[in-house]
């Protein structure tokens, strides 16, 4: 199939490295925006890393409604490559790219216009509450970019390509990194200073993809960016993403309000250690993540080529590399905390707060690679609704635990520990869960 490589044959390993590295590095890349963002303004003190903290959890509400035609992508397209149906896999190609400019403009209007009440949730103070909400304002405008972009790294993903979305997203880290000091200290825009310079960073990503699928390297024999859609295309790619979607979703939504009830038992000080310490965490996150993905990518085609046997040898292969991974960071978190989030936010009463943080969020990690992993395969298997029903249900359970155990003498902590054993659970179940289906998902 032109453009595409076929992930059917051939070594498992080597194929699982070469997709997973760059997808591993592309999550790194797009999440180091919102490090270097925070690295950057934490030099202006903590109450401006709480700004891009509130800001970020809509963002990555944002990335998560964005998931919705990554995923479809990644399903849709890899299974018609792996039924050798190029007419399908192009129309797949060009719905997924549709819907997300939709999306995009739908969801970014509505932050647009609600900037203020949404930020007020928070129960900031008046001045972080205001700085944050042009924040967003400035953000909400380059969602188109973010949403295509998503919708090319799925595309590319299926096609076995996973090298261009990291070379395509390290360009626009790279643009971000340089405009970040520029536009903060040089010119002296503070936290808006930020903002715009993840803005061109993203538009360059988006010119980048356009330039590469349309000119470069076009897929397929080439697809339309923009096209009428057709309900058949619509609904298969609602119903493999739509549910990713909503977890992702969900899930931004209960750190929203999870961040609301660390400020109420900590202050600007409580949502600077969760969300600050949060992006940490996405480090250990986004590195399983690039595994899952490679290993849904994998299988997608293998499921359609009814090569159960590779599905198996694959699993157990990733399964191995994200344990060691959860191991790593379980120590690093564990006993190194302090030293960790000091490279964020160098200030002691800081980092002080943030290394409990770590080290109570640590003792979850190997579930945490465990959940993730296995959300690949179903994905896969385009099976997305258990993975759903399994992060919904355990992610809402965080919001009731972490109010009973922040009213106990645990205080602030409390909110870790809510936050840690939902993870640790989540790993426990998805892991039964999967067993209990595997041989009718992979008979």
């Amino acid at each position: 199939m032109q453009g595409a490589k076929d992930l059917t044959q051939g070594s498992i390993r080597k194929q699982l490295f070469n997709l997973a590295i760059p997808i591993m590095g592309t999550s790194f890349t797009q999440m180091a925006y919102s490090i270097t963002d925070m690295a950057w303004i934490g030099r202006l003190g903590s109450e401006a890393v709480a700004v891009i903290g509130a800001v970020g959890i809509l963002t990555w509400m944002t990335s998560s409604i964005a998931l919705l035609n990554r995923v479809g992508s990644e399903v849709s397209v890899g299974q018609s490559i792996g039924g050798q149906d190029v007419d399908k896999a192009r129309s797949f190609a060009s719905h997924n790219l549709t819907i997300s400019l939709i999306l995009s403009l739908l969801w970014g209007g509505l932050l647009f216009a609600l900037a203020f009440p949404i930020i007020s949730i928070y129960k900031l103070e008046a001045n972080i509450t205001y700085q944050a909400a042009i924040y967003l304002k400035i953000i909400t405008t380059a969602f188109p970019f973010v949403f295509l972009s998503a919708a090319f790294t799925g595309i590319y993903n299926a096609c076995g390509h996973t090298s261009i979305p990291f070379y395509i997203s390290a360009t626009g880290l790279v643009i971000n990194m340089i405009l970040d000091p520029l536009f903060i200290w040089v010119f002296d825009w503070g936290i808006i200073g930020a903002a715009w310079a993840t803005w061109i960073s993203q538009g360059t990503v988006f010119v980048l993809f356009l330039y590469n699928i349309k000119v470069r390297n076009p897929l397929f024999g080439g697809f339309p960016i923009i096209t009428k859609l057709k309900g058949t295309f619509t609904r298969r790619i609602f119903q493999l993403g739509l549910p990713v979607a909503l977890l992702n979703s969900l899930f931004a939504v209960i750190n929203l309000f999870m961040a609301r009830t660390a400020s109420v038992a900590g202050g600007h000080i409580g949502v600077m250690t969760m969300t600050a310490g949060g992006q940490i965490e996405a480090i250990a996150w986004n590195t399983s993540q690039g595994f899952s993905s490679a290993l849904g990518a994998f299988v997608a085609q293998n499921y359609a080529a009814q090569k159960s046997d590779r599905i198996n040898s694959a699993y157990r292969t990733t399964l191995v590399m994200t344990s060691v991974l959860g191991i790593f960071c379980t120590i690093l978190f564990v006993f190194f905390g302090n030293e960790v989030f000091s490279l964020i936010v160098p200030t002691q009463e800081a980092f002080e707060a943030g290394g409990v943080f770590l080290r109570i969020d640590g003792y979850s990690m190997w579930f945490m690679m465990l959940e993730i992993t296995m959300q690949g395969l179903f994905y896969g298997t385009g099976r997305t609704m258990p993975p759903a029903i399994i992060s919904i249900t355990l992610n809402l359970l965080r919001i009731p635990l972490a109010i009973y155990l922040a009213g106990t003498s645990l205080g602030i902590e409390g909110v870790w520990w809510a936050i840690s054993i939902t993870s640790t659970l989540k790993g426990i179940v998805a892991f039964g869960w999967f067993r209990l289906l595997k041989k009718k998902l992979l008979k």
